[in-house]
């Protein structure tokens, strides 16, 4: 059959072709893009910027905090992680001026239990039961922490000197605490520790993927953005608050609350409110003597349904409620990066495009062999564009290898390979999610705590690679 003079095969090589053309364009925008971060961050390698220090984690353990620090740690239906969170928390950090605050709901009494159980009558527990039934949001629960901290020191007349954010399947490191302080003492008004997520052995595809997401993240992206002095993110865990930033934070807002309760990543948004507010910022990177990284190591989600739902909530406040949430900043590498911060749509679409191209191909090359049509000469350009693009893809590659290496040891590196398709299709499931749940909100939909369940603590079995116990 023939349309405007060409044939069915014809019509399906042109839409081939145009796809092929539209993709590689934007992938290799998006290639220039991360090749900038890549040399910037050679760059700061060669010039001594970049370098991760090195501490005596028993000496940062032992070491007295400059001020009071406040611990929070929001928590709904976490009666499997809690116990071991709290317990591991309070040996980890044995300075008397911390108090850590665990937000619960009145409708959760399995959490309240298993928290009150592992304090063990520690005096610098505080267990902080909200007089709302759960869930909420998140950014609720911590506003709520927050009264019960403004409350403590009305009553004893002083002050806490910085909040302390974790979630509540945490590993802290014993080192972490006295790092943030130390940031925080030296004039950061806002301070974030890498996150490590652990390899599992039990979900070497899904769940241990987050591993070079982070590894890569943290060690890379996160420096640079602390280096060229713009607003870093916040992980939402193993990061703090200077109290002045806290305050400045909730200065003019009903109940002088410091979190927007309608927010989805209230974490990503800490770190860019306090720098636009005036504040500094500083990504605190570190390794022990025995070349351990100091950081906060967590159990990520290991199921499918799981693992969208937690990218689609980063997806959806980051990339589409931060859009006109808060804005794009006041300079050029600002909005650089937010604009880096926001390409999961459009990541997604693109790699929807590149799989259907790749589909489009294979069926070509079947029809072909069957005798059906003939191969489709390709433009020069065309030619240099896909060249372009598989070197930037075998750069990426490397560079993803070399990271995860660096953490997990060479075998999670070549793993992290093998995962990239997988992580690609979760990318596009998650980016459709978000675009739908979105446009819910805009429609009137409540937005509630979607989090994702924890069964397992890193505390109670030994991590499949690289972590700390």
């Amino acid at each position: 059959m023939t349309v405007f003079g060409f044939d069915a095969w014809q019509w399906l090589a042109l839409f081939q072709l145009e796809l092929l053309l539209f993709a590689g364009v934007f992938f290799l925008i998006g290639a220039a893009d991360d090749l900038a971060i890549d040399l910037t961050w050679i760059w700061l390698k060669l010039t001594g910027r970049a370098k991760t220090r090195e501490v005596d984690r028993a000496a940062m353990q032992a070491k007295k905090l400059h001020g009071s620090a406040a611990i929070f740690i929001p928590a709904w239906h976490e009666a499997n992680v809690i116990g071991d969170t709290i317990r591991h928390a309070l040996l980890s950090w044995p300075q008397k001026n911390l108090r850590l605050y665990v937000g619960c709901y009145r409708n959760d009494p399995a959490t309240i239990t298993a928290a009150m159980a592992a304090a063990q009558g520690d005096a610098r527990f505080r267990i902080v039961i909200h007089d709302r039934s759960g869930p909420s949001t998140k950014a609720d629960c911590l506003n709520r922490l927050h009264e019960a901290m403004r409350d403590d020191e009305r009553r004893s007349g002083t002050r806490f000197s910085l909040a302390v954010f974790h979630d509540a399947e945490d590993l802290v490191d014993p080192a972490g605490l006295a790092l943030l302080d130390q940031a925080i003492a030296k004039g950061a008004d806002f301070a974030q520790l890498p996150v490590e997520a652990l390899p599992q052995e039990q979900s070497r595809w899904l769940g241990s993927h987050y591993c070079e997401e982070f590894a890569e993240a943290h060690a890379k992206s996160m420096v640079v953005r602390d280096a060229l002095g713009a607003a870093l993110p916040a992980a939402g865990v193993g990061c703090a608050v200077s109290r002045k930033a806290l305050s400045e934070l909730s200065r003019g807002r009903v109940g002088a609350k410091p979190f927007r309760e309608d927010s989805l990543t209230e974490d990503y948004e800490l770190g860019l409110a306090v720098a636009q507010s005036g504040g500094t910022c500083r990504f605190v990177r570190a390794r022990g003597s025995d070349g351990l990284l100091i950081a906060t190591r967590a159990y990520f989600p290991a199921k499918l349904d799981e693992v969208v739902r937690q990218k689609t909530r980063w997806v959806h406040g980051i990339a589409l409620q931060g859009w006109d949430r808060i804005g794009w900043g006041s300079s050029l590498i600002e909005v650089w990066m937010r604009a880096r911060d926001r390409r999961g749509p459009m990541t997604a679409f693109l790699l929807l495009i590149g799989y259907t191209v790749l589909a489009l191909t294979a069926l070509g090359w079947a029809a072909i062999g069957l005798g059906y049509g003939e191969p489709v000469a390709l433009s020069p350009v065309l030619k240099w564009l896909l060249i372009a693009n598989f070197a930037a893809f075998l750069w990426r590659a490397l560079s993803r290898f070399a990271f995860t290496a660096r953490e997990y040891g060479v075998a999670e590196g070549l793993r992290a390979l093998l995962r990239i398709p997988l992580t690609n299709i979760i990318s596009i499931m998650a980016g459709r999610r978000a675009i739908f749940a979105y446009a819910k909100t805009l429609m009137g939909s409540a937005i509630v705590w979607d989090k994702t369940p924890h069964t397992t603590h890193p505390a109670r079995m030994p991590p499949a690679g690289s972590g700390l116990q």
